[in-house]
């Protein structure tokens, strides 16, 4: 390569890091993500010891870990679709104070009753099915606000950097909970959850206003479902990232049954070995998200679909491996993909959507995402426990597979290249309040 080629192959291949870097330079953006980090940290933290308590609890019993975990999610599966509607109903950072307070003080509630010794298995239950009512309202208004500070061109990026510290943490908590269970107790971990949402809500509540792109007020006839719905099935651009993250949601996003079922069943491995191939896992999530911060340029669904596509044949062939070790190497790898199709799908959903409807709009799009755990994870569990660990994870594979390669062929023309139509996004607010 001539040294003019190579000078514009550097000019149009940014180094690595450089888009993360410029989204982290948003002051809003950067204490936000920073506060979200420690306070992910003290969640996943605070999963970790609340499936020991209950195991504590219920003399081992892996069922009532079960309905804990199914507890959480239902209040924002039932809901959740409601919270859209909050979010774009109401001030979202003033509801984001709200909705973090109160899974602040679900936190400390359940550290008091342990400590106190009088915690019973139902105290974890209703309080499980009170942080689930939380989350039903703090997740589509906490995604919607990403774009809220950093504007629609910062979307991408800020949505891939977002990712990044959720799988950071998610990497260290459970890490991190294991150590202080073992030296403080269980109790403590939940006191170390509460006080660690003191983060994140002194980054919401130092945010310069003036610098946020807030939605621009609701419509006469106010804030509805409906309208949304309409909304996303007009749009092709929303209609098919939304209906691709349903189905991989839904047979290919089911690793915490596979791994567990692999390591067991086929290696013949203990405890450790999972968690080493969970670990592995996550790393390559981590690896994904910030591979992804660095898009200069908003995706195209040819983008969506080719990594749809590769996660596809990746999940399939790690069902193919023959050893532990190969498999988490081709793990590592299957997670990378998994993280660019979901922060490309969400990342469309948002530069597609009506600015006023996108707290809606991101609450449908992780209700088909995380909505359809319920009945893939049994689905994939059958098959597995029919066939082998290893065709839940081929024919899992296959069937993300075909579900790109038939909304591929259903792709109106022209739309696979063409990228996010110029920004509708209000402008910041000046220093008085005017936009």
């Amino acid at each position: 390569m001539s040294g003019t080629a190579a000078e514009q192959s550097r000019a149009r291949s940014p180094r690595p890091g450089r888009q993360a870097l410029r989204t982290l330079g948003n002051r809003n953006f950067r204490r936000y993500v920073i506060g979200q980090l420690v306070s992910n940290v003290g969640m996943w933290m605070h999963r970790a010891a609340q499936d020991w308590l209950v195991l504590q609890l219920t003399h081992h019993s892996g069922t009532a870990v079960g309905v804990v975990t199914a507890l959480q999610f239902v209040p924002q599966t039932l809901f959740g679709l409601w919270g859209g509607v909050i979010a774009d109903r109401y001030h979202r950072q003033r509801l984001l104070v709200l909705a973090q307070s109160l899974m602040a003080l679900q936190a400390l509630l359940l550290g008091v009753l342990t400590v106190n010794g009088t915690v019973r298995i139902w105290h974890v239950y209703v309080l499980a099915v009170a942080l689930g009512a939380a989350t039903a309202v703090d997740s589509p208004a906490r995604n919607a606000f990403i774009g809220d500070m950093v504007g629609r061109d910062r979307v991408p990026s800020a949505v891939s950097v977002n990712a990044a510290q959720f799988n950071a943490a998610r990497f260290l908590g459970p890490a991190a909970a294991g150590l202080a269970i073992a030296s403080v107790g269980t109790g403590p971990v939940f006191f170390l959850n509460a006080a660690s949402y003191l983060a994140v809500l002194a980054a919401l509540l130092t945010l310069r206003t003036s610098e946020l792109h807030p939605p621009p007020p609701p419509a006469p006839h106010g804030v509805r479902l409906a309208d949304a719905l309409r909304h996303i099935r007009c749009t092709p651009g929303l209609l098919l990232p939304i209906t691709l993250a349903g189905v991989i949601g839904t047979l290919g996003l089911n690793f915490q049954v596979t791994i567990c079922l692999m390591a067991t069943t086929v290696f013949h491995s203990g405890a450790a070995a999972f968690g080493s191939l969970s670990s592995a896992y996550a790393a390559g999530s981590l690896l994904g998200a910030l591979r992804s911060a660095d898009r200069a340029r908003p995706p195209t669904l040819r983008q969506l679909l080719g990594a749809a596509a590769v996660f596809g044949v990746l999940e399939a062939a790690v069902g193919l491996m023959p050893s532990p070790i190969a498999f988490a190497v081709l793990l590592v790898a299957t997670g990378i993909a998994a993280v660019l199709v979901t922060t490309t799908a969400n990342a469309m959903v948002q530069l597609n959507s009506d600015p006023g409807m996108r707290g809606r709009v991101l609450a449908v799009y992780f209700l088909v995402l995380l909505g359809g755990t319920p009945v893939g994870a049994p689905l994939v569990g059958w098959v597995a426990e029919t066939l082998g660990a290893r065709y839940s994870l081929v024919l899992s594979g296959l069937a993300c597979l075909m579900a790109t390669a038939v909304i591929r062929l259903s792709a109106v023309p022209g739309l696979l290249m063409v990228r996010p139509a110029a920004s509708a996004d209000p402008a910041p607010r000046s220093a008085t309040g005017q936009r």
